[in-house]
């Protein structure tokens, strides 16, 4: 491609994505994360926790218990941006919370697990005779996964999961609604891997040869963080810096709440070994090999041409091997911390 061309696409994805911008679900999504940038945390009771949790029993009964009590109690502890000196009003913790399982209701991630069984069973199933749309769908989700772009492995020394992202292994031309449920099938795995107590998860990219910016993509994605999993991340490690993520973060920067931007880091080869090493539960021995380090991944997570099937349909990716190896190294975790 030649330096004009590449100004061209350039010039193109900025447009599409100062678009994105003026969508008015997204502006919406912003708007709930304004006020979570305040510092300071106030005592929640007892019955308070327990009117909040009848309340999303009630409303959500079918996924009302996705949501901890520790996670619960992080949202209502906090600062009411109106007045910082006072703790919100429990009214008011109530809605955020509403606002976020209506979002899960919407995106149907409860059900997102459920798609990978049927994905992975025959195509003679009742359900995938009765409703081949939704096998249809499932696929899709799946075939995101099989590529293996992106898996849970391993706790940092405070006990948050983390994701590994490996953008090399990104398609340049992703099917966007299924790469985004994936996503939230994902995000949810690790949630639930999260030992007692702990609210948020790590993300780790491997961004050395990202595809090209898909702005539809980013601007999904923002809105699932943003709307879906308020307060999760708590910080995303992105190494080595390529210029395709510098161009990418230039564009993604001025649509963040600057809450969520300041959990971004940018790093180099050698600043990122030294802050992995800061992190990762058992050090340098944690380090991947496409990091630099001794950890092969790819025992586990190979590439999707080197993974058997794992049923009888088309899922290829270890999905149920990933939750099963984070539950042995959750136990780890809360065993060194019980020493």
């Amino acid at each position: 491609m030649s330096s004009e061309d590449k100004k061209l696409d350039e010039s193109e994805i900025a447009e599409q994505m100062s678009k994105a911008e003026e969508d008015e679900d997204f502006k919406d999504a912003v708007a709930e994360d304004e006020d979570e940038g305040i510092d300071g945390t106030f005592k929640v009771t007892d019955a308070e926790l327990a009117i909040i949790r009848a309340s999303l029993t009630t409303e959500f009964p079918e996924d009302s218990q996705y949501l901890s009590d520790a996670y619960i109690l992080s949202v209502a502890c906090k600062p009411y941006s109106k007045d910082p000196t006072n703790r919100r009003p429990l009214e008011y913790s109530q809605e955020k919370l509403r606002h976020l399982m209506e979002w899960r209701a919407e995106a149907g991630a409860s059900t997102m697990e459920d798609m990978i069984a049927l994905a992975n069973g025959p195509p003679t199933a009742p359900e995938a005779v009765e409703n081949p749309q939704k096998l249809v769908k499932a696929k899709a989700i799946v075939q995101a996964l099989n590529v293996g772009s992106m898996y849970w492995h391993g706790y940092t020394k405070e006990g948050r999961p983390i994701m590994w992202i490996r953008t090399n292994r990104k398609p340049w031309y992703p099917d966007v609604d299924a790469e985004v449920d994936a996503l939230i099938l994902m995000a949810d795995a690790g949630i639930r891997a999260m030992p007692e107590g702990i609210t948020d998860f790590i993300c780790i990219a491997e961004s050395s040869y990202p595809p090209p910016p898909n702005p539809t993509f980013l601007v999904n994605v923002l809105k699932a963080l943003v709307r879906g999993y308020p307060d999760r991340l708590k910080l995303l490690v992105s190494a080595p810096v390529s210029s395709i993520v510098q161009f990418v973060m230039n564009l993604l920067l001025p649509l963040m709440p600057g809450r969520l931007a300041s959990k971004i880091l940018l790093l180099g080869t050698d600043e990122s070994k030294s802050k992995l090493q800061e992190l990762l539960l058992n050090g340098e021995d944690d380090i991947p090999v496409f990091l630099g380090g001794m950890a092969n991944h790819d025992e586990f997570y190979p590439d999707e041409s080197k993974c058997p099937n794992r049923g009888m349909g088309n899922l290829k990716f270890d999905y149920y091997g990933m939750t099963e190896r984070m539950a042995d190294s959750k136990k780890e975790y809360e065993d060194l911390q019980n020493n």
